[in-house]
């Protein structure tokens, strides 16, 4: 009975509406995090600048170190309601540098993990959008795993996304989900948004989850919303549209051994021929 209880767990995932005032966002997220967990949520999964707007002018004005008032509130919420509560990201202070950082708090309260989005969004599609976070942000530089009673989880942080290895390495080391809090905007959301999650989850056979901001059409960065979960199939399991939400998924352990069973591209690899490795091991 033990056996089969962890072999499934609920993922909620946010999808917030972020305004300019930080003690707003913050209060929204403490009570999403409340109703996933009171609809029988483990881990609560919230979108990339949960606590403030996304833009290079607001970096800055609203960052904060870790910890600090934000992820005080993360870890009040993943305590209180004892569950794992993957912080979206926040703009980071330290040492005079930003970060587009994501704290993971475990049901008792502590932080677990702290990933810094390791690939800055630094695009420039003509006539759409132009965008370069590396303007005001520093580059995280490490991967970021964590350890569940259910099973270990990657994380990364929207523009990480687009970066097949990272997801492969996730995956080589023993992950079974992988969690993208992102932003995508009304150029790449609706051209790459779903497909890249897909991708990710198939090429890998694992489960991916995105929490993207709600959308605000007054807003200046304009976010895709629908956020999304997919399994190791390549299915949509969950989507959201455009507006705040929670959606939820159980993430099947016993489907995704059967996939990988059925489909055996982990031990048809040839590792004699090609490999992807880690820089820093």
């Amino acid at each position: 009975m033990v056996s089969r209880v962890m072999n499934k767990f609920r993922l909620a995932v946010v999808q917030l509406q972020v305004s300019s005032i930080k003690a707003e966002n913050l209060s929204r997220a403490r009570c999403r995090v409340k109703e996933a967990a009171e609809r029988g949520s483990h881990v609560v999964l919230l979108p990339e600048c949960f606590n403030s707007p996304y833009g290079t002018s607001f970096f800055s004005k609203y960052a904060e170190k870790i910890p600090g008032e934000s992820s005080v509130v993360l870890s009040e919420a993943a305590r209180e309601h004892k569950v794992y509560v993957v912080g979206g990201s926040i703009p980071e202070e330290e040492d005079g540098k930003l970060y587009n950082t994501c704290a993971v708090f475990g049901p008792d309260g502590e932080m677990i993990l702290k990933h810094r989005k390791i690939h800055l969004f630094d695009i420039n599609v003509p006539g759409k959008i132009r965008f370069q976070e590396s303007e005001t942000l520093s580059p995280g530089r490490s991967l970021s795993m964590f350890d569940t009673p259910f099973c270990k989880v990657g994380v990364g942080i929207c523009y990480d996304i687009r970066f097949a290895e990272l997801a492969q390495l996730y995956s080589r080391k023993d992950c079974q989900l992988l969690l993208y809090p992102g932003a995508f905007n009304m150029t790449t959301g609706p051209a790459h948004w779903e497909i890249l999650q897909r991708a990710r989850a198939v090429d890998n056979q694992v489960y991916v989850a995105t929490a993207s901001p709600a959308r605000d059409e007054t807003a200046s960065y304009v976010a895709w919303g629908h956020s999304t979960v997919v399994n190791p199939w390549g299915e949509v399991v969950s989507k959201a549209g455009p507006e705040e939400t929670i959606i939820y998924a159980d993430i099947d352990l016993q489907y995704l051994a059967d996939v990988r069973q059925q489909i055996p591209i982990t031990t048809q690899r040839r590792d004699d021929i090609y490999t992807v490795t880690c820089a820093q091991e």
